[in-house]
């Protein structure tokens, strides 16, 4: 039973934005002479064009609310509560509804990306490891899989925190016990106590999901202190709705937090980034100098765009619960579809059988094949795999023409 997921019309849509736009301060109504910011530059974004009483999104871009601070927290700035309400409806959708939370135990913000949401998860949890513990950054360790994204080393860089990254079977890409206890063991014997896992729900060149039964049972037979983080960029919006029996979700007690994307499966403008983290945890990263701030600034990156929380809301709204776990059962469709042809001609690739991508093996695709297409290479100058990602716009014809052309590219090499 969803709490707070309700699915709406366009009309319930419009009404509900533009009564919060108008709980919001008016740069053009009110005097407000102390705030460092205005409406959109009038002389490009006009404020008087028509068809915006129709565009709650444009509507709310063009009035220009800062959503900066943590509004589930209860005290921000008073000028925008409108738009901000909107967001904290929306950081209770994702946690509760979405990843079964308890609801009001989960604080949040919508985050410029997963980057972002993934630093600030390492970020706060360094600060607990220091303050909780006294810890010496050289005693905390970031742990995670080869095949985690990006972020986790720009992380590691920017909080001068030491990363290790464990292997993955190579054709399956799952986690194995023994591989992430030498690591483990690795971090222990050069001092690392206190450690930030991160886990994967859906990679983003591959859709893998870590198990993370294996990683917190060894965590806890080697009675190991530790945060767990679940980096759910791309698979947020997905893995939930296509395996029901996840554990990758607040009713797991070992994880505290998440990193979702809107502007992948969600469709939503980028910029759509969402990081839900457990309560009494994000104070970590109270940055309590921000003083002219009403209720301080708990955020990596400061000022945000309320515009683009009430996208994301509005994208969610309008399909409602089951409108998005049908979008989710179509794609899972396709994506069988795809496998059963790729078998058929047979096609080496790696599927998680619940994600929507499907990863071809180097040797078993034609390059200008691949580049024609624009599947994506794991790494540009010497690739072992090239990823298809099936997204709204992939469609069973277009499929169609890829199976024909890899078909005839297979039969050509074989002459």
């Amino acid at each position: 039973m969803n709490q707070v997921w309700i699915k709406k019309s366009q009309e319930e849509l419009k009404e509900e934005i533009f009564t919060a736009l108008n709980k919001n301060i008016s740069y053009l109504e009110k005097p407000i002479l102390g705030v460092p910011a205005s409406y959109l530059n009038d002389k490009v974004f006009y404020q008087d064009a028509a068809f915006l009483k129709d565009a709650p999104f444009l509507s709310t871009l063009i009035q220009n609310p800062n959503h900066i601070g943590c509004h589930t927290l209860g005290k921000s700035e008073s000028f925008f509560k409108g738009t901000q309400a909107i967001e904290k409806e929306l950081i209770e959708i994702c946690a509760v509804d979405i990843l079964k939370g308890e609801a009001g135990q989960q604080d949040g913000y919508i985050a410029s990306g997963g980057t972002e949401a993934n630093i600030q998860a390492i970020w706060i949890y360094r600060n607990y490891f220091r303050k909780e513990f006294s810890a010496s950054l050289n005693e905390i360790a970031i742990i995670c899989s080869e095949d985690s994204h990006y972020s986790m080393d720009k992380a590691s860089n920017l909080l001068c925190v030491d990363l290790y990254k464990f292997s993955v079977d190579k054709d399956n890409r799952a986690v194995k016990k023994e591989l992430l206890e030498q690591t483990l063991n690795t971090a222990k014997a050069e001092g690392k106590k206190y450690f930030i896992i991160v886990v994967n729900m859906m990679t983003t060149m591959f859709g893998s999901v870590d198990d993370i039964e294996i990683i917190t049972e060894l965590l806890k037979k080697q009675n190991s202190l530790f945060k767990i983080h679940v980096d759910g960029a791309y698979g947020g919006f997905y893995y939930p709705f296509s395996n029901e029996q996840s554990l990758l979700t607040f009713k797991n007690p070992d994880i505290s937090s998440f990193t979702l994307d809107a502007h992948k499966m969600a469709q939503s403008p980028y910029g759509t980034g969402i990081f839900l983290i457990r309560k009494g945890l994000i104070q970590y990263t109270n940055t309590k100098e921000a003083s002219y701030i009403e209720g301080e600034d708990f955020t990596l990156v400061g000022s945000r765009s309320g515009a683009n929380a009430v996208a994301v809301w509005m994208i969610l709204c309008k399909n409602g619960p089951f409108g998005w776990s049908e979008k989710i059962f179509i794609l899972q469709k396709r994506t069988d579809w795809l496998c059963e042809k790729l078998n058929q001609l047979n096609i080496n690739y790696y599927r998680n059988p619940f994600a929507n991508i499907v990863t071809i093996k180097n040797e078993d695709i034609d390059r200008d094949l691949a580049d024609r297409y624009r599947l994506v290479p794991d790494n540009h100058s010497n690739p072992k795999w090239f990823k298809i990602v099936i997204m709204e716009h992939v469609t069973v014809d277009v499929l169609l023409l890829f199976i024909s052309d890899l078909k005839n590219t297979k039969e050509s090499v074989m002459k």
